[in-house]
């Protein structure tokens, strides 16, 4: 890679603000499109960026080039566009007009279909599929914090070799896979955590070290798993434990999760979902992009996802200022009672 590629993060985030900042921090050439708020922070803090390991980045703010405006991309050679899953279209339309020619657009969004999405208003464009495995916090001041681990993913494509050096540089290496749809299924099947997290209202680690938010979480992913079996999709292996595996795990006893669980993968105190955030900024969280999937892949079965379909029915509710802070039996109750009915 030569120093005249330029990366575009569009819809710079929590997660858009931490990729960009760390490229940033070790030398690559990256511009930012996101909200006036955002803007407004980075203008006044600059990045700083920290990870769960202890690894921290400073990026002065005269070093970022944070707009507003869809235009700024259209010197990108490389767009990675982190919008929530509900913008992906609206993104598509902005950048059309305004791509040079070989530019290449990764999605690193929650959710199956962003990808499709973009390709769809972006006829002509190359357009990867990317994961985002770990969680990202933004705490405030310019502070995004990595809180737990995971490798980044990208559809193995020629178009993507230019952009490897920048990542492995910054120590977030792409991990390229041949079948992106298996490894978009398997997170997602991580991702149902997102909604029991924010219902539970406390940081990650401290939520899934309570036997019953877990028994909630086993709940829905075993509900997920039959019905992933039923249709053929298969699924990629992104923890050290194969993913039907994963509601054994969280059904042990709590002496015996916390021993397996360290092994597999490291979360830190202050991590916490998206939709934690979304809650905590009065934003419409992606729940029909995480949970409403297994509903839909049910619906396309004629089968009922009674479980997913409370989760999403509950996560509304606490949209509209329903309840929140659920307690552990509180909510497994509420999920068997769902499951049961």
């Amino acid at each position: 890679m030569t120093l005249a590629t330029w990366f575009c993060i569009y819809g710079a985030g929590s997660v858009g603000c931490y990729l960009g900042g760390r490229l940033l921090a070790c030398g690559a050439n990256v511009n930012f499109v996101g909200r006036a708020r955002v803007a407004a922070e980075v203008a006044s803090h600059g990045f700083h960026i920290t990870d769960y390991r202890g690894a921290a980045y400073e990026v002065p703010a005269a070093n970022i080039d944070y707009a507003q405006e869809a235009a700024a991309a259209g010197s990108a050679d490389f767009v990675l566009v982190t919008v929530k899953s509900a913008a992906t279209a609206s993104a598509a339309a902005e950048l059309r007009p305004i791509l040079k020619p070989g530019a290449v657009v990764i999605s690193f969004q929650n959710g199956l279909g962003n990808a499709d999405v973009l390709r769809a208003g972006l006829p002509g464009v190359t357009v990867l599929t990317g994961m985002v495995p770990f969680n990202v916090l933004a705490r405030g001041a310019g502070r995004f914090h990595q809180g737990s681990e995971g490798a980044l993913a990208v559809d193995d494509q020629p178009a993507l070799v230019a952009a490897l050096p920048a990542f492995a540089r910054c120590g977030l290496p792409l991990s390229v896979h041949a079948d992106m749809r298996a490894v978009l299924w398997s997170k997602l099947l991580l991702n149902l955590n997102n909604a029991v997290n924010a219902l539970s209202g406390q940081p990650l680690q401290a939520e899934l070290s309570q036997h019953g938010f877990r028994r909630c979480l086993a709940m829905a992913q075993r509900e997920t798993l039959q019905l992933l079996s039923a249709a053929g999709i298969p699924l990629a292996q992104l923890t050290k434990l194969p993913p039907h595996r994963l509601p054994l795990l969280l059904s042990l006893p709590d002496f015996l999760f916390r021993r397996l669980a360290s092994k597999m993968v490291r979360i830190d105190p202050l991590a916490r979902s998206s939709m934690w955030e979304d809650f905590e900024a009065g934003r419409p969280t992606e729940i029909d992009y995480i949970n409403g999937e297994v509903v839909r892949l049910a619906e396309r079965q004629g089968k009922p996802a009674p479980v997913n379909a409370r989760l999403v029915e509950l996560v509304r509710d606490a949209e509209r200022g329903g309840k929140r802070d659920w307690s552990a039996a509180g909510l497994y109750a509420e999920l068997r009672r769902a499951r049961h009915a």
